[in-house]
């Protein structure tokens, strides 16, 4: 089932499925996870990984607490193997025997699979697993080390080279290739040689007691070890010369290598085989031929390199090159060439980030945490009353709540809007219990663009965007530095850029719950400039995070667009149409910064600084289909979430097909679930491809349902760890690149989530999850969903302009019509069928 280990995500199993699924993965790198507490909460496990020309196995892996074991069937397997952990975040402790080392993030250990251990994970965790092939010499250094466990220090020396060596394995991991893995796996596997290798004479003589020479002997073996592998390319290389260096007889050695039952010509000639078939197994040096290739380490004869590596592997040294061990089940690769080394990646696309704009959003720090203006503050008075119950369409209670719901108004304010980012640690503007309905006014970021029409006059608008030389209401804009310095923009430096309302805390709401969000009424925040009083506008941007920016026809290229909108909704289908565009110039803020580009939200644009252009789009109409980009409840994750990248809490999901009268579901992961919303749009296709939609600032009402843990064990809500949309004509699934951006790529998440995400990611995520919704909500076996899934459900492009990109999975609700009485053979039977709305009807 998981041949390819390309991608692997237990978002994609039903909970009780989730421990078989993980434990199958993990025994791809020699591993058996222990079995969890019962009162354990559940597994989230993510994983990357490639295998090597050797059939070596490099992982990166995210995932909650747990305990590893040796996998059942190592005991059977060759003394080749060594295994790898280098723990990248979260702390940990290894046991074997009556001995234990803590393991904190950059620690390093190195495990003989056939031997008795225990790795314990206490905390989330972020780490690199390595599962090396061929690697009889490490595996012997392991099995006589002294050090403790065969832990590694990263702090200096070739410990640190190491672990850069493993974190630049970890980023660049999803563009390696089969072949390119070999070089590094040669290199990892010297370095690793050394780190072993290191225990010098004086230290071994003075831990060695009198009569006990096994120590001494050692060391000595070690360091010999050590000076062949750097002269292995040396064909006058001999144990007279290596004598020489070391300060040894030639007798000693061979004496130390008698006791290791080899001799030193045994060893010599075996690595420098071994260092011949990494070589004809990889691709990039198939230029060179099989005698250069057996010349550059030490051979001098090809025809006896031939007869050596024959009787080694089995398989002349051509035909081994002809066809070497066959590559793994290939799974989607991304278009473009892939990283040209290692190494410089990481460092030539940090330069890349410090040095153009094009990086906005593409950087994340340690930011601090400064919250006091969002203290309960809903001293503004409502601009509008707030519509009767009866008149709106409003539930007057939920069934069975015992009490009417409560109706809340949250206007707009610079006290009520957190700009940029998500926190668990936001302070609620309000709290609410399960069933009120609020009432919440939104901004567009873009509202600047065309100040006249979309801020001036309007008290709520101008408290949000007020900024002047002296004062700036809103600072922080973004999840970035305070310090306005670093990156040159602004305060927060615009990573994150959605004005978000709230948040509202939702009394009893506990991790592991669901909230229901049902969108009850959407209205368009009208003007309040008296030349434009009670019309609707909106503004779009082709902006330089969107998909076209470098694939523009004319001139001049790499240039940014923005499309005012004017909204009429006073007729029967309501429509947008342009009123003017014009190209972005550059702008200077009210603190004197320069922005070329759109990459700080709410920069004030002079009109007189650009070129309107009236009469764009002319023959055509935008139908409008109002909704909220941005809907979501609080990460669980410490510090400021970057708003753009959407996840499994929701967030800057971006479809607008969650519009009045359709229901969001989100799992709940702090404490009162810390609902927000912001990003409004009057309309939007999916793709959203210049970057945005009509941004237009809009105020909708929502009825907050939650769902307790223990009310819905048993259905298909049980499990939801991702956004769910139960619309008005079809269920919708949404997909992401990563289903878990900020788990599965760590520290780095909400730089990485950028540079990595892809369609196939998120097609994959979002076929994933239309599978376990069929089984799980309507009870179809895995073969009647994948047939469903092909010939009924339409998946689309949500966005690609969102840092995680999203795929979505339409399932029409017309496939599951409520079964009639007298059905024939082709009804479906009563156990799978779902009626019009399963989530409310099914046993949750």
């Amino acid at each position: 089932m998981l041949d390819d280990l390309r991608r692997f995500s237990t978002d994609a199993f039903p909970e009780d499925l989730r421990p078989a699924a993980w434990a199958e993965v993990m025994a791809k790198v020699l591993m058996a996870p222990a079995a969890p507490a019962y009162d354990a909460p559940p597994l989230a496990g993510y994983v990357s990984a490639r295998s090597s020309a050797l059939e070596s196995v490099f992982a990166r892996l995210g995932s909650s607490p747990q305990v590893w074991l040796p996998h059942p069937g190592n005991a059977r397997r060759g003394g080749h193997t060594v295994l790898m952990l280098a723990l990248l975040e979260g702390s940990g402790l290894v046991v074997e025997g009556q001995e234990s080392v803590a393991l904190a993030a950059g620690g390093i250990v190195l495990l003989d699979p056939a031997r008795p251990w225990r790795v314990e994970l206490n905390t989330d965790f972020r780490a690199v697993v390595i599962r090396l092939e061929s690697a009889s010499f490490v595996l012997r250094l392991v099995r006589t080390s002294g050090q403790d466990l065969n832990t590694i220090s990263p702090k200096t020396g070739v410990g640190a080279v190491c672990l850069n060596l493993v974190r630049s394995i970890a980023d660049e991991l999803d563009q390696l290739g089969r072949h390119e893995l070999l070089p590094i796996e040669a290199t990892l596997m010297e370095l690793l040689v050394t780190c072993l290798s290191h225990v010098d004479d004086e230290d071994a003589q003075a831990a060695a007691s009198p009569d006990d020479s096994t120590s001494v002997q050692l060391g000595h073996l070690r360091r010999v070890c050590r000076t062949v592998e750097a002269r292995l390319g040396d064909a006058e290389l001999t144990l007279e010369a290596i004598a020489a260096l070391e300060g040894l007889s030639p007798r000693y050695i061979q004496k130390l290598f008698k006791a290791a039952s080899a001799s030193f010509g045994e060893y010599l000639k075996a690595r420098r085989l071994e260092r011949c078939r990494l070589d004809l197994a990889n691709r990039a040096l198939a230029h060179f031929t099989i005698a250069e290739l057996c010349f550059r380490w030490g051979f001098g004869d090809a025809a006896n390199f031939s007869r050596a590596f024959t009787a080694r592997f089995g398989v002349s040294p051509k035909a081994y090159r002809a066809a070497p061990p066959a590559d793994a089940a290939a799974g989607p690769t991304q278009r473009g060439a892939p990283a040209a080394g290692v190494a410089t990646a990481s460092s030539a696309r940090a330069a890349a980030v410090a040095d153009t704009p094009e990086a906005r959003r593409r950087q994340f720090e340690a930011v601090l945490t400064d919250h006091e203006r969002y203290a309960l503050a809903l001293a503004l008075a409502p601009k509008r009353a707030v519509p009767h119950a009866a008149e709106a369409g409003f539930p007057e209670a939920l069934p069975g709540a015992g009490h009417a719901p409560e109706y809340h108004y949250i206007p707009v304010s610079d006290r009520t809007v957190h700009w940029g980012y998500l926190s668990r640690t936001l302070k609620p503007v309000i709290s609410v219990r399960s069933g009120d309905v609020v009432t919440i006014e939104t901004l567009t970021q873009h509202a600047s663009d065309d100040r006249e029409r979309m801020i001036d006059g309007d008290p709520g608008a101008e408290s949000v965007f007020h900024w002047t030389a002296t004062r700036k209401a809103v600072a922080r804009r973004g999840a970035g530095p305070m310090d306005a310095s670093v990156f040159g923009r602004g305060a927060g430096e615009g990573f994150g850029v959605h004005i978000c309302t709230g948040p509202v805390h939702v009394r009893g709401a506990e991790t592991g719950d669901v909230l229901e969000v049902r969108i009850l009424d959407i209205r368009a925040r009208p003007s309040c400039h008296p030349q434009h009083r009670g019309k609707l506008f909106g503004s779009n941007a082709a902006a330089w995070w969107g998909y076209q920016y470098h694939d523009l026809l004319t001139e001049p290229k790499k240039r940014e667009v923005v499309t005012l909108y004017e909204l009429q909704t006073d007729v029967a289908e309501p429509y947008a149409k342009a009123v003017y565009s014009f190209r972005w110039t550059p702008q200077t803020d009210p603190d004197g910064v320069r922005h070329e580009t759109i990459d700080y939200p709410g920069v004030p644009v002079d009109p007189a600084s650009v070129d309107k252009r009236y009469g764009v789009l002319a023959k055509a109409r935008v139908p409008i289909r109002p909704h909220f980009g941005l809907l979501a409840v609080a990460p669980k994750e410490s510090g400021l979430i970057d708003s753009v990248p959407p996840g499994y809490f929701g967030g800057n999901l971006d479809n607008w097909r969650a519009g009045k009268g359709a229901r969001l579901f989100l799992p709940v992961s702090v404490e009162g679930a810390l609902f927000s919303v912001g990003d409004p749009h009057a309309s939007q296709g999916d793709g959203e491809v210049c970057g945005t939609a009509i941004e237009c600032s809009l105020t909708g009402s929502f009825q907050l349902v939650l769902h307790k843990r223990a009310q819905i064990a048993d259905g298909f809500l049980a499990d939801l760890n991702h956004p769910f949309l139960d619309a008005e004509d079809a269920w919708v699934v949404q997909g992401f690149s990563f289903a878990n951006h900020l788990a599965e790529l760590g520290a780095q998440a909400q730089t990485q989530v950028y540079q990595k995400s892809s369609l196939d990611l998120a097609m994959r995520d979002a076929f994933r999850k239309a599978r376990r919704y069929l089984m799980q909500a309507h009870g179809l076996d895995e073969d009647e969903a994948l047939s469903l899934m092909s010939v009924a459900v339409d998946f689309g492009v949500t966005q690609v302009a969102d840092g995680n990109w999203g795929v979505h999975a339409v399932i029409r609700k017309a496939i599951f019509p409520p079964q009639a009485e007298g059905d024939g053979a082709g009804a479906a039977p009563a156990s799978s069928s779902a009626p019009a709305q399963p989530l409310r009807n099914r046993k949750l």
